[in-house]
């Protein structure tokens, strides 16, 4: 739904990987650019090998510029889904993928999940979810060596569309926000997300 914040998720096909060397990260990357950008604002995400978790704020109507609107086909829907723009995404990654790697049929899970985020709370716990996510499975030692995550991007001062500002203001300020990402969260509230 326009105006809402959700947790958006997947994994491959049978658990499979997504990714086999750093270009597929970054296309994805420009693919989510190409068809993410223009319907939502990207607060945090995370690649890993198989699966992946990004929060977004689906822009209400008014705020979509529908002329920097890609499709995966040539006509213009009637009307704009973020849903439609998503599913765009993945199949122009999976077709991509199999393109490169000489393979066939899905890559990614039938459905990607989506969770509506609720509160404040559960705000700051998700984002803290995410960018711990390669320590959650043991892909790196600490936070700032992955580099698939949009924890770097936080804090850094290059210029970005992830929503940079309103993620450190969400933890008062820059030291806060790493801070919380030191030490550990209870995430009893935000477990049903997990995908393992």
């Amino acid at each position: 739904e326009n105006g809402k914040y959700y947790h958006i998720f997947n994994r491959g096909n049978n658990g499979i990987d997504l990714f086999f060397e750093t270009e597929n990260y970054n296309h994805f990357l420009r693919l989510y650019t190409k068809y993410i950008d223009p319907i939502a604002e990207t607060y945090a995400w995370c690649l890993m090998k198989n699966h992946f978790h990004i929060l977004v704020y689906i822009k209400e109507m008014e705020e979509i510029d529908v002329t920097k609107l890609e499709y995966s086909s040539t006509e213009r829907p009637k009307m704009v889904s973020a849903s439609k723009q998503f599913s765009n995404l993945f199949n122009a990654y999976t077709l991509a993928m199999n393109k490169r790697y000489k393979r066939t049929g899905s890559l990614f899970e039938k459905n990607f999940r989506r969770k509506l985020v609720t509160s404040e709370a559960y705000f700051q716990k998700l984002i803290f979810y995410i960018h711990n996510n390669p320590l959650h499975h043991r892909f790196t030692d600490t936070i700032i060596e992955y580099p698939w995550t949009s924890y770097g991007t936080v804090i850094s001062t290059k210029t970005t569309k992830l929503q940079r500002d309103k993620v450190i203001e969400t933890f008062n300020d820059l030291e806060n926000f790493k801070y919380y990402h030191t030490i550990n969260q209870d995430l009893d509230e935000i477990e049903n997300l997990i995908i393992e």
